[in-house]
């Protein structure tokens, strides 16, 4: 399977949480996300008694030689804090009837209140020998500036949109041990080593901004194969076993029977997930269905969608995939038969 098709499997994973319905800033439950694979700094990490991990790792095994070539994709997000600051208004008590006008509902606070996004990290390493790997263990720096940006958009008159992200930073550790004549259990282990946490920035949620998000991990092998810890050769049970994985859980992906390819993931899955291909795209919301969800968003007022339009882009791109949605397209969301099993014939069912 190619690494486009892979991404977009591991892409589920990393946006798991990022927005639930309904979709708005202003919906109360979409005060938290993001509550799988966070790695914390290391500082944070103990001074909560090592009860929030700042360490990440993974481990399996894989069949080779001196040819085999490991290549080691790290993704997470980094949340960004995006605020929207109104334009002052000149002789407001001169005019009164220029005043903006102001909303002290809940949903208006809310509203109005700085908001969280996600920008996509990844660290890349190709061709690493496993026989280098067994020798040296290679390391990878997460190095992930600071930044702030402003824009004026034009369906948000009247305000500017100000986006910061906090510096980042930490590193991937690498390695390889040779288990028997072909196989090696590989390591990689992810650390945040971002420092010079403040007690402002220790605060939660603030310490998200300096945490890595929905963290794991993608691993291909050229000229090996990896193996399956869910149902691993016989042989290879008491190797498996010794495998430790910390918060994290590595499966086979890719098309059935393939060994090529693994994603490390903080949401438990089984050897080859898939995406349902009735699905026309991401709701974030997993624990729904797309079918129940699409008809929430189709009730929606006109001012809860003008909310989705103006807030994340990502809620937008899903508002819009709604309404061009086709009765056709809609009715394949309905259900669908995965495959039959034969009941066992002398089997008493109640």
């Amino acid at each position: 399977m190619r690494l486009e098709q892979i991404k977009e499997i591991a892409n589920a994973v990393l946006y798991e949480g990022y927005l639930l319905y309904p979709y708005r800033h202003s919906a109360i439950k979409n005060r938290q996300r993001w509550t799988f694979g966070v790695v914390y700094p290391e500082e944070y990490s103990e001074a909560q008694g090592s009860t929030e991990p700042w360490t990440m790792q993974t481990e399996c095994l894989v069949q080779g030689n001196a040819d085999t070539a490991i290549t080691v994709h790290v993704r997470f997000l980094h949340l960004l804090l995006r605020t929207e600051i109104p334009h002052e208004t000149a002789n407001v008590s001169a005019q009164p009837e220029a005043a903006p006008r102001v909303d002290w509902s809940l949903a208006g606070y809310l509203a109005n209140e700085p908001w969280e996004e996600g920008i996509e990290r990844e660290v890349t390493t190709c061709d690493l020998s496993l026989n280098d790997l067994v020798a040296q263990p290679r390391i990878l720096d997460i190095d992930c500036p600071g930044g702030r940006s402003s824009e004026h958009p034009a369906d948000t008159p009247g305000a500017t949109i100000v986006r910061e992200h906090q510096v980042l930073a930490g590193r991937v550790v690498i390695a390889a041990a040779q288990v028997d004549k072909d196989t090696y259990r590989l390591c990689i282990q992810i650390e945040n080593r971002t420092g010079d946490i403040d007690e402002a920035a220790s605060r939660y949620p603030a310490i998200l901004r300096r945490s890595f998000i929905s963290t794991h991990t993608i691993l291909q092998v050229q000229r090996g194969t990896f193996i399956s810890l869910l149902e691993p050769p016989e042989e290879l049970q008491p190797a498996v076993q010794n495998c430790r994985n910390l918060h994290t859980w590595p499966v086979l992906v890719g098309n059935e029977g393939d060994h090529d390819a693994m994603l490390s993931s903080p949401i438990i899955l089984y050897d080859y997930p898939r995406l349902a291909p009735e699905s026309p795209g991401a709701l974030f919301d997993g624990t729904e269905i797309d079918e129940i969800l699409t008809l929430r968003i189709m009730t929606l007022t006109d001012e809860e969608k003008q909310e989705m339009r103006q807030g994340d882009e990502r809620a937008r791109e899903i508002l819009e995939r709604t309404e061009a949605l086709t009765p056709e397209a809609f009715m394949k969301m309905h259900g669908t038969i995965r495959g039959i099993k034969p009941v066992d014939e002398g089997v008493e069912h109640e």
